[in-house]
């Protein structure tokens, strides 16, 4: 483990020169890898071991969506696709990559084969933080550990193809076994995670909800609608409106910031544009301080946990959820964004 400084805060992590993949190859070499979902996380973090050289199975309901998208990738009925309960049954490494309300909804059927000496993996801390509401409390004679892509499994496997690394945290819940920081390191190299940071469950998920509420997702929509509705209102047409809004960050600057810095793009950009960005972007902190600071008071006291478990389970929950990104998608914004996609040159 090497202890690096993050801006004069020193913390731990894990390297692929010191925790190589020969060496997580050679931890889990008897271990039989069971994902259980093949879903969001699923599918990249399988195909990701598969390639590396471990022995992945899937675990999934027949005849569904996700059922015959690992047909495509190449698991095979009865050899290394199964459903749930026997993949469970099978596998002395299980990753729990359900969603969150599936997880609640499968667990009674999953916990009895989470036998003596196994492991549990999760990539998201919400069903064992909130286990009081989730009900997901495991047995205390296997390891319960984690490995959380900073990022969608989508991502983590063009990435992997790409010969790059998704950054990913790790923590250990239960140690049963004693070998459950060597089975999350291995487990979070195989996937192909460019480095693992230390953390916990109850960090985990509440940076997590944070983060998508905020900056990832929530934050950035709000502003982009905001910014865009401004411009329209003043006469700007829908073209440079999405152009000026969100163009222009995700093509050209983000990138650029990613790899070197905001501080870079600052020393990097027209004097004007500097010393605007620098004279509002305390104004912009200043506003938005007290929202993330009700929302990271909202996920402690587990208020988006209990939304996310009383919503999610509704019966009607994906209609009404294919009801908002519908209005998502057909906004003039969007719409403008689709056009403006389709435009851009082609290599």
């Amino acid at each position: 483990m090497a202890q690096l400084n993050f801006g004069g805060t020193l913390e731990n992590v894990v390297t692929r020169e010191e925790f190589p993949l020969d060496k997580a190859r050679e931890i889990l070499k008897n271990d039989t890898i069971a994902i259980i979902g093949y879903g969001v996380q699923g599918p990249g973090q399988a195909l990701n071991l598969r390639d590396n050289g471990f022995n992945v199975i899937i675990g999934q309901r027949p005849d569904t969506h996700s059922w015959n998208k690992a047909l495509k990738d190449g698991f095979v009925p009865g050899k290394t696709l199964f459903p749930i309960e026997e993949a469970a049954a099978k596998g002395t490494i299980v990753q729990y990559l359900l969603s969150d309300a599936a997880q609640i909804a499968v667990w009674p059927q999953l916990k009895p084969h989470l036998t003596a000496g196994k492991a549990l993996y999760f990539s998201h801390g919400f069903g064992i933080t909130y286990k009081e509401r989730t009900g997901i409390i495991p047995p205390s004679d296997i390891d319960v550990i984690l490995a959380a892509p900073k990022g969608s499994g989508t991502s983590l496997r063009r990435m992997f193809l790409a010969g790059k690394g998704l950054n990913s945290s790790y923590a250990i819940f239960q140690d049963a076994t004693g070998k459950a920081r060597d089975r999350v390191i291995a487990l979070g190299i195989g996937i192909g995670s460019g480095y693992l940071f230390e953390t916990d469950f109850k960090k985990e998920v509440y940076s997590d909800l944070t983060g998508e509420r905020g900056t990832l997702m929530g934050a950035i929509q709000g502003i982009f609608e905001a910014q865009y509705n401004v411009l329209r209102k003043n006469g700007h047409s829908p073209s440079e409106a999405f152009n000026e809004t969100v163009e222009e960050l995700t093509e050209s600057l983000m990138p650029l910031v990613a790899e070197n810095g905001m501080d870079w793009m600052y020393a990097n950009c027209s004097t004007t544009a500097q010393r605007g960005a620098l004279d509002w972007k305390n104004k912009f902190r200043d506003a938005v301080a007290p929202v993330f600071d009700e929302l990271y008071k909202s996920v402690a006291a587990g208020v988006e946990a209990q939304r996310s478990i009383d919503t999610n389970s509704q019966p009607d929950y994906r209609a009404k959820l294919d009801e908002e990104l519908t209005t998502l998608r057909e906004s003039e914004m969007w719409q403008a964004g689709k056009v403006v996609r389709s435009l851009r040159p082609k290599i």
